[in-house]
Parts: C-alpha cells; structure tokens; sequence
C-alpha cells in the first residue's frame, strides 16, 4: 500500500496493491491494520454508494458540521471522477484552498477526506459507482454545504459550468464567506 500527500493539509491519496491477471484483478480496498501502520486509523461506521447514470453530474459540495463531521474513505468503482475537496477549517495553513484528484475503476486510487473539507466531484463518464467508508453517521441538521462556483474559492472543473447536473440542494448552497463552518484547524 503507498499513501501520498497532497498539497491539500491532511489529505492523503492511497493506493493499494493492485493484483492483476488474464481474468481481471484483485485488491483489498481496505485493511484495518495496514492502514493504522500508514497513519490512518478511522472507525468508519458505515459505507455509502451512489450511481451517477450521465457525464457532467456534479454532487457537492458538502460537509457536516461538527460534532457530527465525517471522515471519508472514497473511490470511484466504475467509471472516472474528477473529486475536489476545500479545506474549510479556520486557522488551517490551506484554508479555503482547494484541489482536484481524478479517481476511477483504471487507477484504483482512494481518496481519505479529513473532517472539517467540504467535498464533491463530478463525473467523467457514465454509469459513474461511487462507493465510500464514513467514520460517523448522516446527521440531516448538520448537513451543509458551499457554493461549487465561489469565485473566492475557484474551483476550475473540468468541463463548462452550463453543462453540469446538479440536484437543487446543490445548486443552492452559500458561498464560503456566508457558510456556516464550526471546524478548527489543530496541528499534528
């Protein structure tokens, strides 16, 4: 297993071990004790999925707000994403930055979304699976969000704003300057 840093304060790339032959492949997307050796040591409670059927749909950007703030372990199974995350925990030295990661079914990349990142990605492709470990559970009244077109913040998508598919929840988030954020940044 390799774990990457990113530019990002705290995020990691991982990437497992990918055992492949005539028949396909086979990796172990998660290990609990391999990734306590690698410095991750999340008790994820629960695994989501989403299918995303067409290119261009964009889920985000959301976090929840602590105490209720989730750590993600994400991949993409079928099909290509592009996923961003924005570090929205004040006083953090990448506050308000943002970066963008491709994950797909061809790299097997992983992407560990600290708590206190608000995080969302769009699809490259269709018939896009989604799947992610979080270490807490949905809390509908800590549900919140920021605007995927904050000119402060300049997320640069890979394909024209007009051309993506949002749910209305998400087309109506603040902007980062007007969001409601509880998160801050402690050094390790």
């Amino acid at each position: 297993m390799n774990v990457l840093k990113t530019s990002l304060q705290d995020v990691r790339i991982v990437e497992t071990d990918v055992f492949g032959d005539h028949r396909g492949f086979f990796t172990e997307t998660y290990t609990k004790n391999k990734f306590i050796a690698a410095d991750i040591d999340n008790d994820f409670t629960q695994d989501n999925q989403s299918l995303s059927v067409e290119p261009g749909v964009l889920r985000g950007m959301h976090y929840q707000l602590a105490p209720y703030a989730q750590t993600k372990l994400l991949r993409a199974i079928t099909g290509v994403i592009y996923d961003v995350l924005v570090d929205v925990r004040k006083g953090s030295p990448t506050y308000s930055q943002w970066e963008g990661y491709i994950l797909s079914e061809y790299n097997h990349r992983q992407l560990l979304v600290p708590k206190g990142f608000a995080h969302g990605f769009v699809t490259l492709t269709p018939n896009v699976n989604v799947a992610y470990k979080v270490d807490g559970y949905y809390e509908p009244k800590a549900d919140r969000g920021i605007a995927y077109d904050d000119p402060a913040i300049g997320i640069k998508w890979p394909m024209p704003l007009d051309h993506l598919v949002l749910s209305e929840k998400d087309q109506h988030h603040p902007l980062l300057k007007d969001a409601e954020l509880n998160f801050t940044w402690e050094a390790k």
